[in-house]
């Protein structure tokens, strides 16, 4: 696969891919992508001295809905152990995930450590709104044994609410989880900038995000006209929600008779227009024929029992 210029890459048909492990090359992650459609070009990184690549990719599809798609599907999958982050390259330091942040940081309490991963609290949590980074889950540094709980961000405070109604005190692999907004932390830091104790509020309690002053400050974000055209379910943005996991369909109708017990309407008649008269009702199936006069039928011979059977068998044995 050939590797295309950065000048000559169409921008919003490439993804950025992170989080790589060592051994991954360009031929996998063509593999492994074509898969979600076709394929352009890939691009990694590599040290001058060592040859080894930084971490992360490109993957230049040649349709921009194929990139889309991929942010969808490949976004947290675990690939030698290490989930994907997959997003858009062509967002830039002006509308990147740094401007997306918002204040709208979850936490999320009492996940199970052996079943609950970055992939769950994605495909879990995406469907409420856009998650502006990868979910994060705090793991022991020595046995990469989840501590059980993360750290979930949105881009807009009314994803954030809706994720926190929807799911606090519900059930996640058996565990009733809690969802509530993070802690503020004391220091800004590029990576990890979320943590269960930080910042201070009046009178040095800890405060929280989802304050009335960041909610302020949301609303005035410049870039909220990108939030809202260039994300969510009809944009082209960081993410597209999934919102697949919680697919609803409409119950059937009062009184209606459904055997299959499906979750399928039956349908109505179309109403009459105006001035118009019923249709008349179906007529009652006709009855069968009479019988004709003097007909007889044959009547069924008499069942044998076994005397019966019993003395033929001996009358036919001493005639013989």
């Amino acid at each position: 696969m050939a590797t295309a210029n950065v000048e000559h890459r169409n921008q919003e048909a490439t993804c950025y891919v992170g989080n790589l492990d060592p051994s991954v090359t360009e031929d996998l992650l063509v593999e492994l992508f074509t898969q979600i459609g076709r394929v352009n070009s890939v691009h990694m990184p590599k040290d001058k001295l060592t040859g080894l690549h930084s971490g992360y990719g490109f993957i230049e599809f040649l349709d921009v809905n194929d990139a889309d798609y991929a942010i969808q599907i490949m976004s947290m999958v675990k690939l030698y152990t290490r989930p994907l982050r997959v997003s858009k390259s062509s967002l830039d330091k002006k509308s990147g995930s740094g401007s997306l942040d918002v204040g709208a940081n979850l936490f999320i309490g009492n996940l199970d450590p052996a079943d609950v991963d970055e992939k769950l609290l994605y495909d879990t949590f995406s469907a409420f709104g856009t998650i502006i980074r990868p979910p994060k889950i705090m793991r022991d540094d020595m046995t990469n044994q989840s501590k059980g709980f993360g750290f979930v961000s949105y881009d807009a405070f009314e994803a954030s609410d809706l994720a926190i109604e929807c799911m606090h005190n519900q059930y996640l692999c058996n565990r009733q989880i809690t969802v509530q907004y993070a802690f503020k932390k004391g220091t800004t830091s590029g990576e990890g900038d979320m943590v269960a104790e930080g910042g201070r509020g009046p009178g040095g309690m800890p405060e929280r995000h989802g304050s009335r002053a960041e909610r302020m400050l949301a609303a005035a974000n410049p870039h909220r006209e990108f939030l809202s055209t260039k994300t969510g379910i009809s944009g082209t943005g960081v993410q597209k929600v999934p919102n697949t996991m919680f697919a609803t369909s409409a119950p059937p109708s009062v009184g209606a008779r459904n055997p299959l017990n499906a979750s399928i309407p039956i349908p109505m008649p179309p109403p009459l227009p105006p001035g118009a008269l019923p249709p008349p009702p179906m007529p009652p199936p006709p009855m069968p024929p009479p019988p004709l006069p003097n007909q007889r039928f044959p009547m069924p011979p008499p069942p044998v029992s076994n005397m019966m059977c019993f003395l033929l068998h001996s009358i036919t044995f001493v005639c013989y």
